[in-house]
């Protein structure tokens, strides 16, 4: 089929994530054909340099043979297998112990979903009947952070903090409710760290109070703040927070949909700071983008309480058709190896540094005021006044500037809609590759520059 012919298809027919029809009507669909390591081929002949794997989730990279054999042979063997009438198959089951056993803590339960979205919904649903089961009905209060994003459902929409998911969608819910993000480039403490770890769980600590401790089920967060902009609190805050939660008596959700699998460093960045949560989301890196699977681990604490509710011979409703696929499980098993005894998480932990140098080398570029990293997880945030760190004016459409020059200087990454620029190349980046990247995002940073309006807008 031609490519006018599937821009005509798309433009008629394929709903685009996360997008404003009428204009994606008006510009067209970009049509990607295959994928090479860190590069993205499109059907305009243009070698793309993916510096944001995919969607923060292709972390081994694009083209891996043995990820595709053994999909392949597990397709031929067993497509499709489901966990309903006590049925399994055999990567699943591999694939769970193999994550409970390099989880922290008690994680050792494994409820594998469609999705990170999923993942969210799904621990709602099961924190909710966990609570119902221990005789505590009244805890259904869950706090979250501001610019936290915990997926698209109908539910999780609502935990998420980015008021773009909210419209007209009716979220979030009334049990539904939000403290201040630890942001630190932002925040009123400046640079001290210990002041900003006091503040954020003092918000925790007084939003708790108001709502009542007996009425709060859980507190979801993400170690690093993805989509509202990478956001890094510094180092102590997560144990500070896990810390609190315990105290007060609520649950503590780490959303490590895009933290987990290396993309910080350790498999999961909780460990960097020895929290264990009561469940952790995953999904993004589990199948490094090959094909659809989200999981969520939750405690033996948790799995018990719901264990013995049951014990008068009623299921737990709670499940879909695809849970538990075979072919993402293998997927994901293979994924797992190569992420060990492949090389791919000390490859990743060799180049960090190289990434940091490099985003850290841009602060002195007239545009940013802030760039930040862990792991292969970083940001640049552009500012028009460093001094005051004032943001652009939203008449420029910065960030649909700096994508399309992006797009121009054969470089993807995340442009978010209040300047900042996200960054999660796969860990199976070289140092020239890594050089590239930055080769190339100089030059779409000079080239949105170099337009009158833009430089006349920076102090």
């Amino acid at each position: 089929m031609s490519k006018n012919d599937l821009k005509s298809l798309d433009r008629n027919h394929l709903i685009h994530s996360v997008t404003n029809f009428r204009a994606h009507e008006r510009s067209g669909v970009s049509i990607l054909e295959r994928g090479d390591g860190a590069y993205l081929f499109d059907t305009d002949g243009n070698k793309l340099l993916d510096a944001f794997s995919g969607l923060w989730c292709v972390n081994t990279g694009y083209g891996q043979e043995s990820i595709v054999k053994v999909a392949a042979e597990q397709m031929s063997r067993l497509p499709y297998a489901t966990t309903y009438f006590g049925f399994g198959s055999e990567p699943a089951i591999r694939l769970a112990a193999k994550l409970a056993d390099r989880a922290p803590g008690s994680l050792n339960h494994v409820y594998f979903t469609q999705g990170g979205s999923d993942s969210i919904d799904s621990a709602i649903r099961y924190i909710t009947h966990y609570f119902n089961a221990i005789g505590k009905p009244q805890k259904k209060q869950f706090i979250a952070l501001e610019r936290g994003y915990h997926g698209t459902s109908s539910i999780g929409s609502g935990l998420t903090g980015l008021p773009a998911f909210h419209v007209n969608f009716d979220v979030p819910l009334a049990n539904q409710h939000h403290i201040p993000s630890p942001y630190p480039y932002r925040h009123e403490s400046g640079d001290d760290p210990a002041a900003l770890i006091a503040s954020s769980v003092k918000s925790l600590r007084d939003k708790v109070g108001a709502l009542g401790a007996d009425n709060v089920a859980a507190f979801f967060c993400e170690p690093i703040q993805g989509s509202g902009g990478v956001i890094i609190p510094p180092r102590g805050w997560l144990k500070a927070i896990r810390e609190a939660c315990t105290d007060l008596g609520i649950l503590l959700v780490a959303d490590e949909v895009i933290t987990a699998f290396g993309r910080t460093g350790p498999l999961f960045a909780s460990s960097a700071e020895d929290v264990v949560p009561d469940i952790i989301t995953l999904a993004k890196g589990l199948t490094a983008g090959y094909a659809p699977m989200g999981a969520m681990l939750f405690s033996d604490e948790i799995y018990n309480a719901i264990a013995d509710a049951g014990i008068n011979g009623a299921v737990v409703g709670h499940g879909t058709t695809y849970s538990a696929h075979p072919v993402s499980a293998a997927i994901g098993l293979e994924v797992l190896r190569l992420y060990e005894e492949g090389g791919l998480l000390a490859n990743g932990e060799k180049v960090a540094p190289i990434f940091e140098q490099g985003l850290q080398a841009l602060r002195e570029h007239p545009l940013v005021g802030d760039a930040r990293q862990r792991g292969l997880l970083g940001a640049l945030e552009l500012v028009a006044d460093k001094a005051s760190k004032q943001r652009f004016d939203a008449s420029l459409r910065l960030s649909a500037r700096i994508q399309k020059k992006a797009y121009e200087n054969r470089i993807i990454f995340r442009a978010f809609a209040d300047d900042i620029l996200g960054f999660a190349p796969a860990l199976c980046y070289t140092e020239s590759e890594l050089a590239l990247l930055f080769e190339r995002l100089l030059q779409t940073l000079d080239a949105v520059l170099d337009d009158i309006d833009v430089r006349r807008s920076v102090a």
